[in-house]
């Protein structure tokens, strides 16, 4: 499929998304070490008081939000630059009203 010549990326445009590319895959790593921190804490919490973090788990939820846009400006599937140059998104889903544990 050809792309239409006024929609053709300059190389000074696709170096400029490459460096942002470059910084959200830093933020991409530091995401995940919020993600294992959030995991260890809520086990840690569950097992001592029986029940969930409510806080720790909206938190979590709103930061798997994150972490799927930034996913989707890495991988070309998204223009917009995703926190902190734009708001932080919404989470996509609500969770689960009760955890189960088979």
């Amino acid at each position: 499929m050809q792309i239409p010549e006024e929609m053709t990326p300059s190389r000074k445009n696709i170096l400029i998304r490459l460096l942002y590319t470059l910084l959200y895959l830093l933020v991409f790593e530091i995401i995940k070490i919020i993600v294992q921190i959030a995991v260890v804490f809520q086990y840690i919490f569950l097992l001592i008081t029986l029940d969930y973090s409510k806080p720790v788990r909206n938190f979590s939820n709103k930061l798997s939000t994150y972490a799927y846009d930034v996913i989707r400006y890495l991988t070309l599937n998204k223009n917009q630059r995703p926190f902190p140059f734009n708001d932080f998104p919404e989470p996509l889903e609500k969770p689960e009203e009760r955890v189960v544990f088979r």
